[in-house]
């Protein structure tokens, strides 16, 4: 690590101005979240593997800054030649660079991987001293890195209509009708979801995301594909000739973008005004070019008159956000395939658990009997991950996982994206927590869902901590908001109830989801970041439901906070949701209301919901779901697997205690049966019920099953 800081100062001395600092993203061309191997210039400088962070390197410091998600992974994965700077903590990057770089230092960045609004808002901040910021020609990484990893030609694909749901055509004209609307005559998309999705096409250029390294351009009345020639067949190049887009060198938008800006892009092609757009003739009054300024790159926006630019998110982000019926039908679809294999999975870990390490299993709560395991039979986080994918890669329509699986136990669990490498994971641990946060691509739709279990005997905190998580999880869920309502307004929803103990977690709530596409999708989120009072939840929408516990620092006596211990476990719980309208009695103020459908179906571990804190309302709600997941599952499991399901998810009973004072002085109580949920497919067959006894407090007195 040494040597290639030394080896980057000394190329950042040899500038043109002499470079004082010098910035690494973690961003590609195209700000992608996951980037190639080849773009991953961050990771190489610093050693930090995490998808979040931002390198600065100075002629005498090195500092790496990064949100919350990642501090643990940071401290462990950072040489002593880095500072860790925790965002939201220390000051952030811009103002300590102001703060603390000498008057009209250089400041050198490659424009091609910074953002637009990212490069305006650092030429404020160092505007105060008169620093500047320098466009490097190359990127100077790339110079140092002797075995950058070559670019890959991975083909482009049609994604079919019958999972697309709308065509090409259709996509291009409601595109172009919104630029005309904004008086503007052109976009540059830069996005690679963006892409993907507005010209139907997919790839394997990114690990994880089914997208192709490529930049689009489309005006009024023509489009364009900016992407590696060697990738298209003679297939995708017909479909795309079909839909008026032209095929272009990847390293042909630099200059395409400057002919866009003065106006020469249209002519130079050929092609004829209004034959594919809604501008009839040569006169139209747009003169706008429309940018993404999280999206575009700087190097792209420098091409353009900075007068004549809409900075403006770009209106493809809500477009793919809302969710047509074919799409919404195979989200739906993808999730009850990959519930199955979830429970395929649960149920066979449930089994080498017991056997391999004497657990006393997902069901019952015994002691561990000690065994002496042979080392090739030890169960490793990525050995089990990987029996995870393969249950996954048995599913219809599978094309492989959509981030890398979250598989961790224990004091791992509480790094919040924890990555497993097959040389230094843990062994699993019956003690212990287990978490495995994990997705899926399919053709029909991308997948995103947590589970927190427990093999063995889990602790009264433990129990507790994850009935506070589930309580959030349950309150977003079951959230009925008017229209209107941004993802800001509902995140503390899911946090109420961990604040009552004092608990709580870095990150965001929710996020969107791609329809076989990004696993991470905007523009809106649930979060109490300022970004998330952007864009409100509409209809059609998908949104995770994920919260989270982290004791990576602090261990809570519960209920009242008072030990601090380093690395204990972490509990996160997450689906996938649909916004859809809400049938409310009233409609105040004629808005609409809105709420969620639950589309993932895999169950929750009874043994480690504490019944005493759970209403009787989230026992109903929970007696629901599960009655859910077992009819939508069955078609996918055999019979051993279905009862393992069945015994999963029974239905709990809960009964009311009234106490009263009997006439000889003794107090007594009467049972009144408050509810039960009977589910049509066990009517008729022996079933074992869960039953909780509560009283007027709404506090569990009593408990077992029958």
């Amino acid at each position: 690590m040494a040597d290639i800081l030394a080896s980057l100062r000394s190329l950042m001395a040899s500038q043109s101005p002499p470079l004082d600092a010098l910035l690494v993203p973690s961003e590609d061309y195209h700000q992608s979240e996951y980037v190639s191997a080849r773009d991953k210039r961050r990771e190489f400088v610093s050693g930090f593997t995490g998808s979040a962070g931002l390198a600065l390197i100075t002629k005498n410091e090195a500092r790496l800054w990064t949100d919350g998600r990642y501090f643990l992974q940071a401290t462990q994965q950072l040489s002593d030649q880095w500072k860790l700077m925790r965002i939201g903590e220390d000051p952030p990057l811009d103002v300590w660079m102001s703060d603390n770089l000498q008057k009209e230092a250089a400041i050198g960045i490659d424009p091609w991987c910074v953002s637009v609004d990212t490069a305006q808002r650092w030429e404020r901040a160092f505007a105060k001293k008169n620093q500047k910021l320098v466009q490097t020609s190359t990127n100077l990484v790339d110079e140092i890195w002797k075995n950058r990893p070559p670019a890959e030609i991975n083909p482009a694909v049609d994604h079919p209509l019958e999972f697309a749901g709308r065509s090409v055509a259709e996509k291009l004209k409601a595109l172009r009708e919104k630029l005309s609307s904004e008086r503007a005559r052109g976009i540059i998309i830069t996005a690679l979801d963006e892409v993907a999705w507005l010209y139907n096409i997919r790839g394997s250029d990114v690990s994880y995301s089914p997208v192709v390294h490529a930049f689009a351009i489309v005006t009024l009345n023509s489009a364009f594909l900016y992407v590696d020639k060697r990738k298209v067949s003679s297939k995708v190049s017909s479909s795309l000739q079909a839909n008026g887009i032209e095929v272009r060198e990847y390293g042909a938008v630099s200059s395409d973008a400057a002919m866009l800006a003065s106006n020469q892009l249209d002519q130079a092609t050929g092609v004829n005004f209004g034959q594919n757009g809604v501008c009839q003739n040569d006169t139209c009054d747009n003169d706008l070019i429309w940018v993404d300024p999280a999206s575009c790159c700087y190097a792209l926006f420098s091409k353009l008159d900075a007068n004549k630019v809409l900075l403006q998110q770009s209106p493809l982000a809500l477009a793919k956000a809302l969710k047509n019926p074919v799409e919404l039908d195979g989200l739906k679809n993808a999730h009850i395939r990959d519930g199955a294999a979830v429970v395929q999975y649960l149920v066979w870990l449930d089994k080498q658990m017991q056997e391999i390490y004497g657990a006393s299993g997902y069901f019952l709560e015994g002691e561990v009997t000690s065994k002496k395991i042979p080392e090739t039979m030890k169960l490793t986080e990525v050995f089990v991950s990987d029996k995870l994918e393969g249950f996954r890669a048995s599913k219809e329509h599978f094309r492989g996982l959509s981030f890398p699986t979250i598989s961790s136990v224990g004091p791992n669990a509480a790094i919040i994206h924890y990555s497993p490498q097959a040389k230094t994971c843990a062994e699993l641990d019956p003690n212990s927590i287990y978490l495995f946060d994990s997705g899926a691509q399919y053709l029909d739709g991308t997948t995103d869902i947590t589970r927190t279990v427990h093999f063995g005997k889990p602790s009264a905190h433990e129990k507790a901590c994850y009935t506070s998580v589930l309580k959030g999880h349950i309150a977003l869920g079951n959230a009925r908001f008017p229209n209107g309502t941004n993802g800001y307004s509902l995140d503390i929803l899911a946090r109420i109830p961990l604040w009552r103990y004092g608990l709580d977690y870095r990150h965001g709530t929710g996020h969107g989801i791609g329809s076989y596409l990004n696993v991470h999708e905007g523009p809106h989120q649930i979060s109490f970041r300022p970004q998330a009072r952007n864009v409100p939840l509409q209809v059609s929408m998908t949104v995770t439901d994920a919260e989270v516990i982290t004791n990576r620092i602090r261990k809570f006596l519960f209920p009242e906070p008072g030990y601090y211990e380093d690395g204990n476990f972490g509990i996160r719980l997450e689906n996938v949701l649909v916004i859809k309208e809400a049938d409310t009695e009233f409609n105040f103020g004629d808005k609409g209301y809105l709420s969620f459908e639950h589309i993932t179906w895999a169950p929750y571990q009874i043994k480690l919901i504490d019944l005493s804190i759970l209403t009787p309302e989230e026992i109903q709600w929970l007696n629901r779901y599960h009655s859910k997941c077992r009819e939508f599952l069955a078609p996918y499991l055999d019979k051993n697997e279905m009862e393992w399901l069945k015994k999963a998810t029974e239905p709990f009973l809960f009964i009311s205690l009234l106490p009263i004072t009997s006439s000889l002085g003794y107090h007594c109580s009467i049972h009144l049966l408050l509810g039960i949920w009977w589910p049509h497919d066990v009517i008729g067959t022996p079933l074992t019920l869960n039953f909780i006894a509560v009283d007027e407090g709404m506090k569990t007195s009593a408990g077992g099953n029958r």
